[in-house]
């Protein structure tokens, strides 16, 4: 068996051509131009390098974009004024605030700041609070990306055996909650793997449906998958790779080439959960406006 890839980078422009269609129609129907407020304190690489994508997929959606970037010295009061003004700024529909803050930044304070109908990220407690007992809210952006991608490839997920392997408050949580809502792409039955695992090995191999979130290289490899199963691998990891002009490539949590051999569907790294992401972000940039 060798897996079919899921291509994020097609499925990702196929949807952002879609918003940018109903982006010119709220336009024209409204008047209104969804806009993206985007808050960047300091001047992390990978971090700056995240955001420039962000605004260029806005210019290219049609949409606004608020792009606000302070020095890494830029105090807590300062960024949580600077939340308060993309509040009140109605040209703003959505605001992110890139992660990870300063460590001298209370990170829970300054996303607690953000609006919730401007949560476009989904991380505010009542944004959280809302998709865990089922109300309509802004679903965080990787996970719906990935739910997306199951719905889109036509993989059943209800009565599944899903595993998510990681419990971040980003990833792990969410995607696990997505998956068992009683909705579309969701109605699995789901476990939940992590550091605190014993044999992590026994669970990934019950899974129909896998999601590897783990943040290290090699964590999942081809013996610890069921012959089959669609493999979702969110990490994104540099290692050292002499044969490439900077030095380093980027690899998943799964082992790929081992993995390939047994799955049915497996998520490239890169070019698979990654654009859908900045997508999703897109997309409830959009419904926020839609909202007003």
């Amino acid at each position: 068996m060798s897996a079919t890839l899921l291509d994020g980078k097609q499925l990702a422009a196929d949807m952002r051509a879609d918003i940018a269609r109903q982006v010119a129609e709220l336009k024209a129907s409204r008047g209104v131009t969804p806009g993206l407020g985007v808050l960047l304190i300091g001047a992390d690489p990978a971090s700056t390098s995240y955001v420039t994508a962000k605004e260029k997929a806005c210019e290219e959606a049609g949409m606004f974009s608020l792009d606000v970037r302070v020095p890494d010295e830029t105090t807590q009061e300062e960024a949580l004024a600077l939340v308060r003004r993309m509040n009140d700024d109605p040209r703003v529909h959505g605001i992110l605030v890139q992660l990870p803050l300063p460590r001298h930044i209370d990170e829970a304070a300054v996303i607690n700041a953000i609006a919730p109908e401007k949560d476009v990220d989904g991380f505010t407690p009542v944004n959280v609070g809302r998709m865990m007992i089922g109300e309509t809210c802004f679903l965080p952006c990787t996970p719906h990306g990935i739910i997306q991608m199951l719905l889109r490839a036509g993989v059943q997920t209800s009565g599944r055996h899903a595993v998510v392997v990681g419990r971040s408050n980003i990833v792990g949580k969410p995607v696990a909650h997505l998956l068992m809502r009683k909705a579309e792409g969701g109605n699995a039955t789901v476990t939940v793997c992590h550091t605190g695992t014993r044999d992590l090995a026994a669970f990934t191999r019950q899974a129909d449906i896998l999601v590897v979130a783990a943040g290290r290289p090699g964590t999942v490899t081809g013996d610890m998958i069921k012959p089959g199963a669609v493999v979702i691998d969110v990490g994104v990891n540099r290692i050292p790779d002499a044969s490439k002009k900077n030095g380093f490539r980027l690899v998943g949590d799964v082992d790929a080439d081992s993995a390939r051999e047994v799955a049915s569907l497996l998520t490239p790294v890169p070019g698979g959960v990654g654009p859908m992401t900045i997508t999703m972000l897109l997309f409830n940039t959009l419904e926020a406006a839609r909202r007003l």
